[in-house]
């Protein structure tokens, strides 16, 4: 069982997390195949789609170890609980609530939490909080440029944009001082999951994988 800073090591090293929103629970698990098929080994089942807790239980006991699973769009104390017992290894939220982050943090839980944040004084309320990063959303309406002129300040923040990131720029953010990039729509073609045409998926992942690790080896 990792513990929390596992956890966080484990983001940092792969700096990519696969954002899984579908219409269909019973698509979680097919997707995060495919995904991990392609070298993917974070990825977020949000609670948008119903019966997504009951899908990130038989997903952790399909993976066990082999990949690092969490919950996204968390908009409560309670959800976060919900989905630490499910099996949870981090929480993120598309919004900064300190209860959610003082819940994940409990002693009984203690595992990270990825609040959503825009503006500078909501990314410092989110960090002083005791999140473990903080989500910049949606990062596409500053794009990589935004990333850099925060990071300029607030150097120790360890920022995460998601929404708005694509292969097309996911090297920009990271060159920006992003230590990590939510991708979903982009990753998570809808077309390819409505098809399941998992090959599809599988050669989405492959090539953010690939673009990632490269620049990684080049920093």
């Amino acid at each position: 069982m990792m513990d929390r800073h596992a956890v966080v090591a484990g983001l940092l090293a792969r700096r990519l997390i696969a954002i899984v929103r579908v219409p269909d629970a019973a698509q979680l698990l097919p997707v995060a195949k495919a995904l991990h098929a392609g070298g993917v080994e974070v990825i977020e089942f949000t609670l948008t789609t119903p019966g997504a807790l009951e899908q990130l239980r038989a997903a952790r006991a399909h993976f066990g170890g082999a990949l690092i699973l969490g919950a996204g769009t968390v908009l409560d104390a309670g959800l976060a609980q919900q989905a630490i017992e499910a099996g949870a290894q981090f929480i993120v939220a598309p919004n900064f609530d300190p209860a959610v982050v003082r819940l994940c943090h409990r002693h009984r839980y203690d595992v990270p939490v990825i609040p959503g944040a825009l503006t500078p004084t909501e990314i410092v309320a989110a960090w002083t909080a005791g999140a473990d990063f903080v989500k910049v959303f949606p990062a596409g309406l500053g794009g990589p440029s935004y990333i850099r002129e925060v990071r300029a300040p607030l150097p120790q923040v360890q920022l995460v944009p998601t929404g708005g990131v694509t292969a097309e720029n996911v090297v920009e953010f990271l060159r920006a001082g992003a230590v990590a990039v939510g991708v979903g729509s982009s990753l998570v073609d809808k077309a390819a999951v409505a098809a399941r045409d998992w090959p599809a998926l599988t050669n989405r992942a492959r090539r953010f994988v690939a673009l990632i690790s490269e620049e990684g080896g080049r920093a």
